[in-house]
């Protein structure tokens, strides 16, 4: 399965999520209800993943946790605000990066409308 296959499954699942349950619940709960959702679908999954960076031949093992690690292919980031800022996607561009992942998603489930909080964001990763 490729990341933009593995994309579609994630953004479906955000969507029946965030039509069930609806805006404005803490971050965790909609972490913990997509990741099982995820699951349910087939795919494997890992929460609070520690990422490590290396600064100048420094290894940091604490340098970021991915929120959600689906297939080792997809980050997804998740919010619970009433606005995004342009830093959280720049975040996850950064994730992308250091990891060497080509796919993430920043998932807004404060957003009134999911559609509308869902960013897309790509390092190198061709257009399907």
């Amino acid at each position: 399965m490729d990341e933009n296959e593995i994309g579609k499954i994630a953004v479906d699942s955000a969507v029946q999520i965030h039509r069930e349950l609806g805006p404005g619940l803490l971050e965790t709960v909609y972490e913990i209800v997509l990741a099982r959702e995820l699951e349910r679908r087939g795919l494997k999954i890992q929460r609070q993943v520690s990422v490590p960076i290396v600064y100048r031949d420094i290894r940091f093992d604490e340098g970021f946790r991915a929120d959600i690690l689906v297939e080792d292919k997809v980050i997804l980031e998740l919010k619970s605000l009433d606005q995004i800022a342009k830093v959280h996607s720049k975040q996850v561009l950064t994730y992308l990066r250091l990891t060497g992942l080509r796919l993430g998603f920043l998932l807004n489930f404060g957003s009134p409308l999911m559609k509308d909080g869902i960013s897309r964001v790509v390092n190198g990763l061709p257009e399907p």
